[in-house]
């Protein structure tokens, strides 16, 4: 597991978002460089972002491809795109970062 995850529920739905595309981006200069990708798992989980790359403080993004998960169960959405920013200061921690979404609004926290 990386030390950067996320876990996406569909609180419309009442249930995890499984097939959510998740991207994790670092910040270099004015710039953004993909990190890793994956799809969440049966249980809304996306453990492997960070892949090989060592984790740093820094800034990173999550962004979330929710259009294409509403396209799917063939809803519409106010938000095609959820992006979340954060910054990591303490890169010997794991940054558990949880969505909670339906298709006009969204949350976020830290988790644990």
């Amino acid at each position: 597991m990386s030390a950067i995850t996320t876990h996406i529920l569909d609180i419309s739905r009442g249930r995890p978002a499984v097939g959510f595309q998740v991207e994790l981006q670092v910040k270099s200069g004015k710039n953004w460089k993909k990190l890793g990708a994956g799809l969440t798992d049966a249980n809304g989980r996306c453990t492997e972002l960070l892949g090989d790359s060592q984790l740093e403080a820094r800034t990173y993004r999550l962004l979330f491809n929710s259009g294409a998960y509403y396209a799917e169960l063939y809803l519409e959405t106010l938000f095609p795109e959820i992006t979340i920013v954060f910054e990591v200061l303490h890169p010997e921690a794991n940054y558990h970062v949880p969505l909670l979404i339906s298709p006009f609004g969204y949350s976020t926290y830290r988790g644990s």
